[in-house]
């Protein structure tokens, strides 16, 4: 058989292929992780434009995200809080997501992903101006203990991750390296400011993104060799692994009790 040509694919026989082969549930781990990775890595993508758009609203070698986000306009005020909710959805998501995929069960550092994101949304919540002193000292404690908590859930993983890892060992200390060393010597140049912000979250972003990437890109790998190592047509063998074998039977379904 030419192997630049692709059969027509008949899900059924494929389906009992792999209940024979005990290899459906790695199929559907594999289809569903692949969804995910998918879904991540959008979110990461748009938290990352989202960061750099609202910190460039205004000057931000001059203005803080909080500044921003509180001092010109009800709207900018609203943008920050919807900013706030968003990118911290997103960088929650990705690090669980990381965690599943690497099989990382340590509760406690699950619960500080979740205790750091619920601190940056109360962060932006919190207003901070002149004549609130009170919610201002707030904004900042919370917002330090987002800092404190992201960094107490990821990085006991990141160095687990790269000390099992060698292959991306050098990457995630350079990248660690960038992040927040990055970000500490604009802070110590600039002082609070936009820029410092916009580093921070941007490297961050952009280090799960290749985390992402890499990690959920391994282990798709990994269960691919085990579904193609008996395929005599690779074509064939990645359209059986990534086709969604559920859907034709859900759509029979609906079929049926529409009649």
């Amino acid at each position: 058989m030419d192997n630049t040509t692709v059969p027509k694919i008949d899900k059924e026989k494929i389906r009992a292929e792999l209940e024979q082969k005990q290899f459906l549930d790695i199929q559907k781990s594999l289809l569903r992780e692949r969804t995910q990775r998918y879904v991540i890595m959008t979110l990461l993508l748009s938290a990352l434009i989202f960061t750099f758009v609202f910190g460039t609203m205004e000057n931000p070698f001059q203005h803080t995200f909080s500044q921003i986000g509180n001092r010109f306009s009800i709207e900018n005020r609203v943008l920050f809080i919807v900013w706030a909710a968003y990118t911290g959805f997103a960088i929650q998501s990705s690090i669980l997501g990381l965690f599943a995929i690497e099989k990382y069960k340590n509760k406690r550092h699950h619960l500080f992903i979740y205790i750091a994101t619920g601190f940056l949304i109360v962060s932006s919540l919190a207003p901070s101006l002149d004549h609130l002193p009170f919610w201002t000292k707030v904004h900042l404690y919370t917002a330090g203990l987002f800092a404190l908590f992201l960094t107490l859930g990821f990085y006991p993983f990141i160095l687990w991750v790269a000390a099992n890892n060698p292959r991306i060992k050098l990457n995630v200390y350079i990248w660690l390296g960038v992040t927040w060393g990055g970000g500490l010597t604009w802070y110590f140049l600039l002082g609070n400011t936009g820029m410092f912000e916009i580093w921070f979250f941007g490297f961050f972003i952009i280090f799960l993104l290749y985390l992402s990437l890499t990690l959920f890109e391994e282990i798709i790998v990994k269960r691919s060799i085990v579904l193609l190592r008996e395929e005599d047509n690779l074509n064939v063998g990645i359209e059986k692994i990534f086709i969604n074998l559920d859907k034709e039977n859900k759509r029979k379904k609906r079929k049926k009790k529409s009649s």
